[in-house]
C-alpha cells in the first residue's frame, strides 16, 4: 500500500465509514464488458473498443475515455440504464474479485460502517455479491450517472450521520477520486480495476491499494 500523508503533518480524523464503488473494485466485470462494447457502440453509435486500445484507455481520466469513444453527454443515461439490464440478465458471469468477501466481512468485524455507491444498480449488486457479502453493506446508493457520484456521497454521508471527514471512498477510476475530494471525504484507488497505477498515482489519492489486506490495514491504522 502506498499511502499519502498531509502537508501540514496534523492527525487525521478517525475512519468510520468505508464508501465502495462496486464495478471493478469489488466486481470484476471488465472482461464481461469487454464482450458487450462492441454491442453498445452499435447500439448508441459510439466508437468501437479495438483490442489493442484497451490497454491506452486505462491510462486516460474517465473524460478522456467517453471523449475518444465519441459518446455524447445525453446518451450516458440511456447507456448506463441499458447497461444495468444488460447486468441483470447476465449477473452469473461475473464474479467478485478474489479477497472481496474476506475484505467485507473482516472490514464489518472491526465496527467500521459500509456503504456502496455505484452507477450499477442495487438489485444487480446484491445478486453479484450474494445474499451473505450483501447483508454486510450497511447503505446502497446505487443507480448514479457516470459523473454523478458525488450526491449520492453526500446522501450517504446524511443518512448515516457520518462527517465526511470522517468517510473514506474507494475505487478504481480518476471519477472516483474527484468526487471523494469534491464532497471533502478522503479518496482511496484499488489498482486491479480499470484505471491504470500511473493515472491513478497522478491524481496523488490519500492512499493507494494493491491487494485488499491494504485496505484492512489502512482502515485499522487509522481507526
Amino acid at each position: 500500500m502506498v499511502e499519502a500523508t498531509r502537508a501540514d503533518g496534523a492527525p487525521t480524523p478517525p475512519i468510520r465509514l468505508v464508501i465502495f464503488d462496486f464495478d471493478g473494485t469489488l466486481s470484476d466485470s471488465g472482461d464481461w464488458f469487454l464482450s458487450v462494447v462492441d454491442q453498445l457502440a452499435r447500439r448508441f453509435r459510439f466508437r468501437t473498443v479495438a483490442p489493442d486500445q484497451v490497454e491506452m484507455l486505462r491510462h486516460k481520466s474517465s473524460r478522456e475515455v467517453i471523449d475518444f469513444l465519441g459518446i455524447s453527454r445525453w446518451k450516458m443515461p440511456l447507456i448506463a440504464r441499458h447497461l444495468r439490464k444488460l447486468v441483470g440478465r447476465n449477473a452469473h458471469e461475473i464474479e467478485l474479485f478474489p479477497g472481496t468477501p474476506d475484505l467485507l466481512e473482516r472490514l464489518a468485524d472491526t465496527g467500521v460502517k459500509i456503504a456502496l455507491v455505484t452507477s450499477n444498480s442495487e438489485a444487480n449488486a446484491r445478486k453479484i455479491l450474494g445474499e451473505e457479502h450483501a447483508a454486510r453493506i450497511d447503505f446502497y446508493a446505487c443507480g448514479s450517472s457516470l459523473f454523478g457520484k458525488a450526491p449520492k456521497f453526500r446522501r450517504v454521508l446524511k443518512k448515516m450521520g457520518i462527517p465526511a471527514a470522517q468517510a473514506l471512498a474507494i475505487g478504481d477510476e480518476t471519477r472516483d477520486v474527484d468526487a471523494a475530494r469534491e464532497v471533502g471525504m478522503r479518496a482511496g484507488s484499488v489498482l486491479w480495476g480499470y484505471a491504470s497505477e500511473a493515472v491513478l498515482t497522478a491524481l496523488q489519492p490519500d492512499a493507494l491499494f494493491r491487494k485488499p489486506q491494504d485496505i484492512i490495514d489502512y482502515v485499522a491504522a487509522h481507526r
